[in-house]
């Protein structure tokens, strides 16, 4: 039972090295941003297998009396939110740079007709 409990980490890791491979061995301008897109989505399921609780709790704080004395009973089983946030966060930023790494790509095969990175260096 317990390898199943790694297995989102382990293809977290395998992700994220796919897209190292994808950066390190691919000379095509689109190959290279989609892998750019891969590594950090492999970065993303890490940081969310990190922040997970198992049998977690939303934080939503109850009012009235004797709500001292439940959130003190519940305190331990609270998922914190900052992971997630951070994670989409991280998200839309990396959108971001991919639309401009793939804008780039684009411009460069309208301007130069190439999009390898050995035919750039010629031009």
């Amino acid at each position: 039972m317990l390898m199943w409990q790694n297995l989102p980490y382990g293809v977290a890791i395998l992700t994220f090295m796919l897209g190292i491979y994808c950066l390190l061995f691919k000379r095509n301008l689109i190959k290279i941003a989609i892998g750019l897109k891969i590594m950090s989505d492999g970065l993303h399921l890490l940081l969310l297998c990190l922040g997970y609780r198992a049998g977690g709790r939303a934080p939503i704080l109850p009012e009235g009396e004797g709500a001292k004395e439940i959130v003190t009973s519940l305190a331990t089983s609270f998922v914190d939110p900052l992971p997630q946030a951070l994670v989409l966060t991280a998200i839309v930023i990396g959108v971001c740079v991919s639309a401009v790494a793939l804008s780039l790509a684009v411009k460069a095969y309208q301007r130069l007709g190439v999009t390898d990175t050995v035919g750039l260096r010629g031009k």
